[in-house]
């Protein structure tokens, strides 16, 4: 299995629902805080397919 960078986009994008979800937990963004599991595994799965497929 050949491993490929991800695009810039999909990177912002995983990060910025990661760092949401890490703004939620920490109660600065209260209106998220009960989906601030899911959108850290959001960000997470979107890297790793950006990853294991070529052109995400």
């Amino acid at each position: 299995m050949k491993l490929s960078a991800p695009k810039f986009v999909t990177f912002i994008v995983a990060l910025v629902l990661a760092v949401a979800g890490l703004l939620a937990q920490l109660g600065i963004i209260a209106v998220l805080a009960q989906y601030a599991f899911w959108l850290v595994l959001a960000g997470f799965v979107l890297l790793a397919l950006a990853v294991l497929l070529n052109d995400l």
